[in-house]
């Protein structure tokens, strides 16, 4: 597409906005011949509107994620295990057009990748989040199966760049295990699990991460190797808040905080010394978060020893640093602890194209703002050296 090419319209100017990367022995710019290795942790892929339709089992069709108009003529966006959201039409100009059209095929994803400086990314759905927005396991095993295979079939040739996590069921863990054993033979280079393993609110009968039923998958994912990923906005209904304020309620109330819940299933429950070689990392949730919840964590764990089982050979928080991961677009408070809490080998930056919270096509704008204050190495693991690592790729620079 070429940057130049971007109509940077008004309410996007400010992306432009950037102190420079004077006395940075490294950059992240495209134009830098000593570039710095840079990985988004975080891309979603834009999939065609008839991939579940033309692709999953004809007893599923009726029941997949669609919109309905009604008798008003308005639209309605309707998916199972979530409340029905009106539709409101937006009129994209600019680059804000130039994001909602890009994302689909490889050839030009690659392509807009090298104009921001990206030299590899981790692709997740984007639609196809409301893989499991139901109860019925089966339901939700065929669907990350139709992902798994179309999103294998377009970037599995470009898998050393372009990596797509496969996506598993975790209510019935049976049907989990066998698309993991499937995937992990195909090359994928991580798997994503919803934050929640059971949609829906909260029921303490659901099967949990903590508890001893998952031990048999994370015993196969420690065997293959893989990384897990926890997206945002999976588990639960991320649109529960109506009316005012309701989009920025949703936002951090729905969507990025029950990102917090995986965590400390793994880090608390003894998961993680049973399982010593699991990493796992959350997705989009940003990082700002992660210093509190290790400080709540520990601190849970020491205050209420009388009722804090198992008894753990560390704290929780060690077991974050040794084996988690959290990825982020612009967190300058986040930024801003990294260092100074230990954190540095965990976070990874992400672009998150092309959605709009992202930081595409101004990503060395948008981490000269808010990375101007790191150590040179600082930078290089969190932009790319940290994703190269939990990802296995191969560092070409």
């Amino acid at each position: 597409m070429g940057q130049n090419s971007i109509e940077v319209n008004e309410p996007n100017l400010w992306r432009l906005e950037t102190p420079g990367a004077k006395g940075w022995p490294q950059t992240a710019r495209a134009s830098d011949p000593n570039k710095l290795f840079v990985v988004s942790a975080d891309g979603h892929v834009n999939e065609p509107p008839n991939l579940f339709v033309e692709r999953v089992a004809e007893k599923y069709r009726a029941r997949l994620p669609r919109v309905e108009v009604d008798e008003k003529g308005e639209k309605w966006s309707l998916s199972e295990g979530s409340r029905r959201t009106k539709i409101r039409e937006s009129a994209f100009v600019g680059e804000d057009l130039a994001r909602n059209k890009a994302g689909k095929l490889p050839e030009g994803r690659l392509a807009d990748l090298k104009m921001d400086g990206v030299d590899a990314e981790i692709l997740f759905p984007n639609k196809g989040l409301m893989m499991w927005a139901t109860n019925d396991a089966e339901f939700a095993a065929a669907m990350c199966q139709v992902w798994n295979d179309w999103a294998w079939d377009l970037f599995g040739p470009h898998n050393d760049r372009l990596a797509p996590m496969a996506c598993i069921t975790t209510a019935d863990i049976d049907l989990g295990m066998a698309e993991i054993e499937r995937c992990a033979a195909l090359g994928f280079k991580g798997l994503t699990l919803p934050c929640k393993p059971v949609f829906g609110a909260h029921n303490h009968g659901d099967i949990n991460y903590n508890l001893p039923v998952f031990d048999p998958m994370w015993a196969l994912i420690e065997e293959t190797g893989l990384p897990i990923t926890f997206h945002i906005s999976t588990g639960r209904d991320p649109r529960a808040a109506t009316g005012n304020g309701g989009a920025v309620i949703n936002y951090v109330s729905h969507s990025l905080s029950p990102t917090i819940e995986p965590v400390a299933s793994l880090c608390a429950s003894g998961v993680l010394e049973k399982y010593s070689k699991l990493k796992f990392a959350t997705i989009e949730a940003g990082i700002g978060w992660v210093p509190w919840a290790l400080e709540a964590m520990d601190e849970a764990y020491k205050k209420h020893h009388m009722w804090a089982r198992p008894k753990l050979q560390g704290l929780p928080s060690d077991y974050y640093r040794a084996h988690g991961y959290s990825s982020f677009q612009e967190d300058v408070i986040g930024l801003t602890l990294v260092e100074a809490y230990d954190l540095v080998d965990n976070f990874m930056w992400a672009n998150d194209y092309p959605h709009h919270e992202g930081t595409w096509p101004h990503s060395s704008e948008a981490i000269e703002r808010t990375m101007g204050h790191l150590k040179p190495i600082s930078r290089k693991k969190v932009l790319g050296t940290n994703a190269a690592r939990l990802f296995n790729f191969e560092m070409t620079r």
